[in-house]
């Protein structure tokens, strides 16, 4: 069962939303962040990324960072200004992205449920990010970005949705790359009905923000051991599967461990079927490489019966069979010769890495499927890392759960 717990939400006004909603912090570099708050003192990057407002260099681990970040914290609380909810409640949250709309339930979710996999993973975590976001929300004494969890569609659910998003939305806004962000909060009145129906649904996915999640968990004991009772909640937005959009997580090599463009070509023709157009593959199983100035379609070997689902993932076969033996590629959660690029950037951003070499190859993925994601997750598995990009993403500030 899952226990969606209403809450006092710590939020902009109606009027500040639009400068104070940002991206989320892992999605852009300390680069990229300093240049989409610029000449905006509420956006919430100032907080999540408060690097950005120290010299150039500054260690985004440092101790100075998270004084920053309580310090801008305390900061936009007053000049926003941002205001607490007087009772508890959940909201509506819908992502509008072109043609593509979905709609989640943003409330806190059971941290013992997450403890019970109640709330089921599908990736492992790396121990330097969840430091980082534990103390961050340490420090704050709050979770100012939601999880994106999903779940198999409820048609009750659905109901409610319809019912309570016919009326005006709290925000209403349109984020600068055109997705437009839409919440509503639940009436108190029916606030029940939303909540007695999750109790209906038998399990919740994580699908972006495991280390949000992990993160969540700590600063609850951590909060804990210094006398505080924080609520066992973290803060998400929960959306039905049908609606939600995963696009491929792609891969940049930075060498090719001593062969050249050519050789490596050559090889890949010794040993798999591969076609010679198309930047992103048309089905699973196969995978684009822009290698040497030209896009080659590799055509991978089908996993053996015996293999479980997350082995069979095309991620998985690429680095079993081209990126590890061929290249020499490690660990994919370590490695240095590996990095990963978000689907929503294009397959010519892969291009222009490769041409400007600051990468030697990249890969083109097919997406992942949400039920890939829930049968893998169901059955205790682990997904390789940065295999799906959810998209469009939740915007960090607009809502707020404080412990």
């Amino acid at each position: 069962m899952a226990a969606v717990i209403p809450f006092c939400a710590l939020r902009p006004t109606p009027a500040s939303a639009a400068r104070v909603a940002a991206v989320p912090y892992d999605v852009v570099s300390t680069e990229e962040a300093r240049s989409l708050a610029a000449g905006n003192p509420l956006s919430f990057l100032h907080v999540s990324r408060a690097e950005i407002d120290l010299p150039p260099g500054t260690n985004p681990y440092s101790p100075a960072v998270y004084e920053k970040a309580a310090e801008n914290y305390a900061k936009l609380r007053r000049d926003a200004p941002l205001v607490v909810e007087d009772e508890p409640s959940v909201y509506f949250y819908r992502l509008r992205m072109g043609t593509h709309v979905q709609t989640g339930v943003g409330a806190c979710y059971s941290l013992a449920e997450y403890d019970r996999d109640v709330i089921k993973k599908h990736e492992k975590t790396r121990p330097d990010k969840e430091d980082d976001r534990t103390r961050h929300m340490v420090v704050l004494r709050a979770q100012t970005g939601p999880v994106f969890l999903t779940y198999r569609a409820s048609a009750e659910i659905d109901s409610l949705e319809r019912e309570v998003t016919a009326a005006p939305p709290l925000f209403d806004v349109e984020a600068p790359d055109g997705v437009r962000h839409s919440i509503w909060r639940v009436p108190g009145a029916m606030t029940s009905p939303v909540v007695d129906a999750f109790a209906r649904v038998p399990a919740l996915y994580i699908a972006d923000g495991h280390h949000r999640a992990a993160s969540a968990a700590r600063a609850r004991s951590e909060r804990a051991a210094d006398g505080a009772s924080p609520a066992d909640a973290m803060l998400a937005v929960a959306f039905p599967d049908n609606q939600v959009q995963i696009l491929p997580y792609n891969r940049i090599v930075r060498d090719l461990g001593g062969l050249t463009p050519h050789r490596f070509v050559e090889q890949l023709r010794g040993g798999f079927d591969m076609k010679e157009n198309g930047t992103t593959p048309a089905r699973k199983g196969e995978v684009a490489l822009y290698v040497g100035g030209k896009w080659h379609t590799v055509v991978l070997k089908p996993p053996s019966s015996q293999t479980s689902a997350g082995a069979a993932l095309d991620a998985s076969l690429l680095h079993e069979q081209i990126l590890a033996p061929m290249l020499g590629i490690g660990d994919p959660r370590t490695d240095k010769r590996l990095d990963f690029v978000g689907g929503a950037r294009g397959t010519s951003a892969l291009e222009r890495l490769v041409n400007e070499g600051k990468a030697a190859a990249a890969c083109s993925m097919y997406p992942v499927s949400v039920d890939e994601l829930m049968s893998i997750a169901d059955a205790g598995e682990i997904m390789p890392p940065k295999t799906t990009w959810f998209e469009p993403k939740l915007r960090d500030g607009l809502l707020i759960h404080e412990i």
